[in-house]
């Protein structure tokens, strides 16, 4: 076994923390609490540096970047910006971009994905509905439906990351629809909806917008879709076969999100030993208190234990991706990226709380930076790309088997 960064690694590694140290932290909170949107200047810069959707092959403008790789960027962003927002968009860019890029139509990539991969339009996920997200196959009530030479969509989506960014500079969504209202997961196709192009919202769809409690620099919303028109060409990968395509993005998504919650922990984790090494309360510094120590002891064990679950997923995932090694399969990186997914924004949590209240009263101000990490990571405990009982249940699918899964078992009986 091998837990050494390679030297191409470590200088990348250096490279990112420089970027997002210089021009990520200073801004950060400005954009968490006042203006709540990513600086455009912000997104190009990291666009020139080939962090925008840098999974991307390079044919369309990207660094073609391996998925340590990738986790190592996410990490580095989430210790810069607290709040996650900036990582937030890296990695829906990252993970859907990659799904497109893999299996989308040569003519749709080369319309989109240099646009991308530039940061001039907005790359999204949207398959939650209004009456759910986890269960796909039964929630979806968006219809895509043959009409001349490509397809007519009807439907609604909620939940939305990007909708104010892609109404107000552009962006388009990999989303799902199904061929048959009443079918399963073989009519479901996955296709590219071009929400906003540059020349304002497609006809026939409207949005509508939500506030979160957190990641406040990136936007929330929902959008209805009617009567609109795709070419046959935005249809990704084979008819029928969009479920599948799903949960391969799902998966590239949520071990990147266990890197930003890893590195958000990480970052309040060392504010907040800094901190108590300062702080001093009855002749001493807080942190020569046993009681402090302890829960910091506990607090770097998680942190190592979820650096190594979530970097073994995205090794397996370049394994698979990059190498085809056929030790491992797509099954395989479902159960790790959702065992990173689970474990890494629960721990950060509770890093992130002991770290507050290290700090006393100033750790539950707004003051105090760690709020905003508080808020950003609790979403991914909550729900996006996948609640943390859904995560239980795809480990448990590939540890007793399908023929066990709860729902299977409800239809047998």
């Amino acid at each position: 076994m091998h837990f050494e960064e390679s030297d191409e690694e470590k200088m990348f590694r250096e490279a990112v923390h420089d970027f997002a140290q210089k021009h990520v932290a200073p801004v950060w909170k400005e954009y968490d609490e006042k203006t709540h949107e990513i600086p455009r200047d912000l997104i190009k810069k990291m666009a020139d540096q080939m962090l925008w959707a840098p999974t991307v092959s390079e044919e369309y403008g990207g660094a073609g970047l391996s998925w340590v790789m990738a986790c190592i960027a996410a990490e580095e962003l989430a210790k810069a910006d607290l709040s996650i927002a900036l990582p937030v968009m890296y990695l829906v860019e990252a993970s859907w971009a990659f799904i497109f890029d893999k299996y989308g139509t040569p003519e749709a990539k080369a319309e989109f994905l240099p646009r991308v991969t530039k940061g001039d339009l907005f790359f999204g996920i949207a398959t939650t509905e209004p009456t759910g997200g986890s269960d796909l196959v039964n929630t979806t009530k968006t219809i895509i439906k043959p009409k001349g030479d490509g397809y007519v969509v009807n439907g609604e989506k909620v939940y939305i990351s990007g909708v104010a960014e892609t109404e107000k500079y552009g962006g388009i969504y990999w989303t799902l629809g199904k061929s048959d209202p009443k079918g399963d997961h073989k009519t479901m196709d996955a296709f590219i909806l071009p929400l906003n192009t540059g020349k304002g919202l497609h006809p026939g769809v409207t949005t509508t917008l939500f506030e979160d409690m957190g990641r406040m620099g990136v936007s929330c919303g929902g959008f209805n879709i009617e009567d609109v028109e795709i070419p046959k060409h935005y249809l990704i990968g084979e008819h029928g076969k969009g479920f599948y395509h799903a949960m391969e993005g799902f998966s590239a998504a949520r071990v990147l999100i266990a890197a930003t919650c890893l590195g958000a922990a990480q970052g309040c984790f060392d504010i907040g030993v800094d901190y108590v090494k300062q702080r001093k309360q009855f002749g001493r510094p807080l942190a020569a208190f046993e009681g402090i120590q302890f829960e910091a002891v506990d607090s770097w064990m998680a942190l190592q234990a979820d650096r190594h679950l979530t970097y073994h997923a995205a090794w397996i995932m370049d394994e698979v991706y990059g190498k085809g090694n056929k030790n491992f399969t797509k099954l395989d990186i479902a159960k790790y990226t959702a065992a990173a997914k689970y474990k890494a924004p629960h721990d950060a949590l509770d890093i992130i709380t002991r770290a507050m209240t290290w700090h006393g009263a100033f750790g539950y101000s707004k003051e105090c930076p760690l709020e905003a990490s508080y808020r950003g990571v609790r979403s991914y405990t909550v729900g996006a790309e996948g609640g943390s009982h859904i995560q239980k249940i795809v480990m448990a699918r590939e540890i007793f088997g399908p023929d066990y899964l709860p729902y299977r078992q409800e239809k047998q009986m």
